[in-house]
């Protein structure tokens, strides 16, 4: 069975003070708090989630 590609994103920034749909994309994410750290599977959606916070969070390398 072929494992399914992963992607580890930390939250670096609050997401206080920016739009609400970026805040909620946070939470779409799972990220709820500064320094989480989730683990992610790799899909076109989720990049463009990431993508849509680039500024709030960091990709970290894949285990």
């Amino acid at each position: 069975m072929a494992s399914k590609a992963t992607i580890k994103v930390r939250q670096v920034k609050s997401g206080i003070g920016y739009a609400r749909d970026q805040r909620a994309t946070l939470v779409g994410l799972g990220l709820r708090r500064m320094q989480q750290v989730v683990e992610l599977e790799d899909t076109p959606a989720v990049r463009g989630m990431i993508h849509k916070v680039r500024h709030l969070v960091r990709v970290e390398d894949g285990a």
